[in-house]
């Protein structure tokens, strides 16, 4: 019996139940035994840590998600941490539940979810946790912009799931809470200029940034370059492909700017976004570069 609940909490991270152990033979009196003898550390009320009283991120989970019961699953911020998206709150764990159970726990934030679905729910682990998916649709109700960005950028990396994909699952979610700024953030990542709306938008900010008018599409440094001023030695560039560019996409801007650079040049790089709604910004950069690159070339 013994070795059956110890390959039963090695599965689970090193947790077991009281109800686990009962299954296998424990007495309620050999469980009191074991936990005074330090062979069960008390986690929740009937979890257990098996032999040690410090357990991983992965058994404080799984202890917390068989504490709170069928159904339970790890969700919003230490779903993210699960998934490496973004820290947890401090000294919470955070669960829902697929029902309107009021129960409570020390130590855990539970919140009740009936309109969960099967799509929303999957294990990593072993874990129960809420999908990648539903994971930033939570957190889009509790971060700002910046926070939700770092938090995509992060599921891209880690390869939990990629923007494209997201933007697609976001689909079938539409009037859900939170579903509708977080499309707002991709589709203003994910969006390109055409070339006529690029520079309809770009020319009057050089102008007001007191630029002459540039050259386009001309090769410099066997580049082709969207906007530049011989006079100037400026070279301004603008992305706009995805939510963010692949390493090899930012190996070959690198190789870009750095051979501009080295032929004396001034390179900028402005992602269509930029243009589009941060042109305060963009106007900035651009009048300040003038200004310097003028003083320069006197």
């Amino acid at each position: 019996m013994a070795r059956e609940a110890w390959a039963l909490a090695e599965n689970q991270h090193g947790v077991i139940s009281s109800d686990q152990l009962r299954a296998v033979g424990y007495t309620g009196q050999a469980i009191y035994h074991r936990i005074k003898t330090g062979r069960l550390h008390p986690l929740h009320r009937g979890v257990y840590a098996v032999g040690r009283s410090n357990v991983t991120a992965h058994g404080r989970w799984m202890a917390a998600v068989i504490a709170c019961g069928s159904g339970s699953v790890i969700s919003h911020s230490s779903a993210a941490a699960l998934w490496r998206m973004g820290p947890e709150r401090s000294g919470l764990v955070e669960l829902s539940l697929p029902s309107l159970s009021r129960r409570r726990r020390p130590g855990l934030e539970i919140h009740q979810r009936p309109s969960l679905q099967k799509r929303d729910l999957t294990r990593e682990f072993g874990i129960p946790v809420t999908t990648p998916v539903q994971t930033l649709v939570d957190m889009s109700l509790r971060l700002d912009r910046p926070g939700i960005e770092r938090m995509i950028n992060e599921a891209d990396k880690f390869n939990v799931v990629h923007p494209p994909q997201l933007r697609e699952a976001l689909e079938v979610r539409s009037g859900e809470p939170g579903v509708a700024r977080l499309r707002c953030i991709l589709d203003r990542r994910t969006f390109r200029l055409t070339k006529e709306e690029l520079e309809r938008r770009f020319l009057p900010l050089a102008a007001k940034a007191g630029l002459p008018v540039p050259v386009t599409g001309q090769f410099v440094n066997d580049f082709e370059v969207d906007f530049y001023w011989p006079a100037l030695g400026l070279v301004v560039e603008t992305d706009g492909l995805r939510y963010h560019r692949t390493p090899a996409e930012q190996a070959q801007d690198r190789l870009r700017d750095q051979t501009h650079t080295a032929a004396g040049l001034t390179p900028l790089r402005f992602t269509h976004e930029q243009v589009r709604y941060e042109s305060e910004h963009v106007l900035r950069i651009l009048a300040q570069t003038a200004s310097r690159l003028a003083i320069a070339t006197k």
